[in-house]
């Protein structure tokens, strides 16, 4: 089933207006939240890796990016591959939002727009949020979200 049809977004996600990496931002998170995504990752066996100047560094705990409640000083970047020649880059700079990014130049056509969906509604399952889809560097209002209590999706027109 299709959620959302590429004809109907490709405005909304047209890197011009929306930027190449829009971003995704879950707020009103706990550190609980933060494990539970990491988690998710972990069982779905997802190719990941931490980027922070260290060559295969552990998957971390959420403890150990908030010691104490508090994001490192230094955070780092958590690369994931959900789906071949995917990455999204997860960002733990609060331990109060989840925030991430996926790069639009490998989400082209329904198959790109099937597997954002797919991402965004299991992602919003496991932590119960809605999930929006911000431009990039933009996160006034969203472009795109996975809404949870009615299991849909909504999206803006391009102006």
């Amino acid at each position: 089933m299709t959620d959302l049809r590429w004809s109907d977004v490709i405005e909304a996600l047209d890197p011009e207006w929306n930027g190449y990496l829009p971003d995704v931002v879950v707020g009103e998170i706990s550190l609980e939240d933060w494990q539970s995504l990491l988690d998710l990752v972990e069982e779905q066996a997802w190719p990941r890796e931490v980027t922070h100047g260290v060559d295969d560094a552990p998957w971390p705990r959420a403890a150990a990016l908030f010691p104490g409640g508090r994001p490192l000083d230094e955070p780092p970047t958590l690369a994931v591959r959900p789906f071949a020649g995917v990455q999204l880059n997860l960002y733990p700079h609060a331990v109060d939002e989840i925030a991430f990014d996926v790069d639009l130049r490998e989400l082209e056509g329904q198959v790109g727009i099937d597997r954002l969906c797919g991402l965004l509604r299991l992602v919003g399952r496991r932590l119960s949020r809605d999930v929006p889809l911000y431009a990039e560097g933009d996160p006034a209002a969203p472009v795109l979200r996975y809404d949870l209590a009615t299991d849909t999706f909504w999206h803006v027109e391009a102006p």
